[in-house]
Formats: C-alpha cells, structure tokens, sequence
C-alpha cells in the first residue's frame, strides 16, 4: 500500500531508462488506484503491470471488492493471489486463493500465486508439509495446459519486511519442494517450465545470489522495489 498516482509516474518514469535493456521480465503489481496511470505511462516500455490481489466472483454484492473482469478490462496483465499479507491480515486461505486462481485464468489475467510458512512452522520442522499442501489445494482443479500461464512465488512469512532472507540453499531447497510436488501432479517437464520466484527481503546485494540457484527464477520483491534505482540492480543482477 504504497505511492499515489503521481508518485507512481514518477516511479515509473525513473525505472523505463534503467530497465529497458534488461532480457528479464519486469512486472510491476501496483495498487488498484494507481493501475489506470500505470498502464498508461509504461506504453512502449519493456514493462508489465499486475493488480495486488482481486476477487473471485465476476460482479455482486462484494461492496469494496475488484472482480478480475475489472482489471482485465483495463489492460491489467497480472494478478498477484494469496500473498502474505493477504493470508495474514484478511483472511485468505488455500480454498479462495484456489478460487481466485481459476477465476482469473478463465479470463485471462495471469496469477502469480504466493506461498510461504511462518517462523513458527518453520522451527518446527514442517516447512515441506506446509509448503507441499499450499500448492496442492491452490492448485486443486488447475489443468496443465494452464501452468504456463501461473508464476508461483515461494515467500516464507519470516523473512518478509524483517531483514532475514533465506540462505540460497534454503531458499533453493524448498523451491525444489514445490517443483517436485507440481511434477507429482502434472509431470516432470510441465513443472520444470513454471516459474517459481523467491520472495522475502530480497534486494540488490543478494539478488544474484538468489538467481543464480538452479530452481530461482526471479524474485518478488518488497520494499526494495520501492526505489527505482534499487529495483533495476535487482532487475539486471545478471550484468
């Protein structure tokens, strides 16, 4: 919940130059007041733009909601589903982040599909379980022909906004968790092709050495993506 429309121009109009040559994929999941602008100035950039979360029904009586309809309709490309934050603060559960997911593929929005465990589960050993369960129930009823189209995020809940971040290994581990589990559901080839980032205090002093992991394939970044000139080091942490 961060930047105002004007704010976000700005943001934007800082980030194009130091990103546009940049073969990675740039998403930028802003809130839904500054959506409009967004999509509007990164117009023949490299840039894509993503909603922070959405609801799951088409229309209703869901006063203060945003059906994914309305962030189609706009041009709003990506999703971002079960975060965190969401799951912590308003109640998201692995049974709406699965209606959600399929809500927003049947018209097109791509999901990237947040995962991750607390400290408490954690340091009792059941990191896998908890994991492995997430990405069972979220992903119940979802065909393989549409797993291209879904990024995961793996982001353990202690090491978000904390300054604590994952060992690689640890990160890459359990990366490797979800990949095995998706492989037990789909197939090894439709796993090995989806995208699993890593999420939780990542920036430009460890972006590489996140990335370079075998099973990493990009991060979700917090409060470093705030800065521009922070958030392209991330973006071209392989230059």
């Amino acid at each position: 919940m961060n930047m105002l429309p004007n704010e976000t121009i700005n943001f934007i109009q800082d980030l194009t130059p130091l990103v546009k040559d940049t073969k990675n994929e740039v998403i930028l999941c802003v809130p839904y007041v500054d959506l409009f602008y967004a999509l509007l100035h990164v117009q023949g950039t490299n840039i894509k733009i993503g909603a922070q979360n959405m609801h799951w029904a088409e229309k209703g009586a869901y006063t203060g909601e945003i059906s994914g309809q309305m962030l189609k309709s706009i041009g709003v490309e990506y999703v971002i589903i079960g975060h965190s934050e969401r799951r912590q603060y308003f109640s998201e559960t692995d049974e709406t982040v699965n209606k959600k997911i399929k809500s927003a593929l049947a018209i097109g929005l791509k999901p990237i599909v947040c995962v991750g465990e607390t400290l408490e589960q954690r340091e009792n050993g059941i990191t896998e379980k908890i994991i492995t369960s997430q990405v069972e129930k979220a992903f119940e009823g979802i065909k393989s022909k549409d797993l291209d189209k879904i990024i995961i995020a793996y982001e353990p809940i202690w090491a978000i906004g904390t300054g604590k971040t994952a060992t690689k290994e640890d990160a890459n581990a359990t990366i490797m968790q979800i990949r095995k589990k998706l492989a037990e559901m789909y197939g090894q080839n439709e796993a090995e092709g989806v995208i699993i980032q890593y999420g939780g205090s990542v920036k430009s002093s460890n972006a590489r050495d996140l990335f370079e992991m075998s099973d990493i394939d990009g991060g979700l970044v917090g409060g470093a993506s705030l800065n521009a000139e922070e958030f392209s080091k991330i973006v071209n942490f392989d230059k």
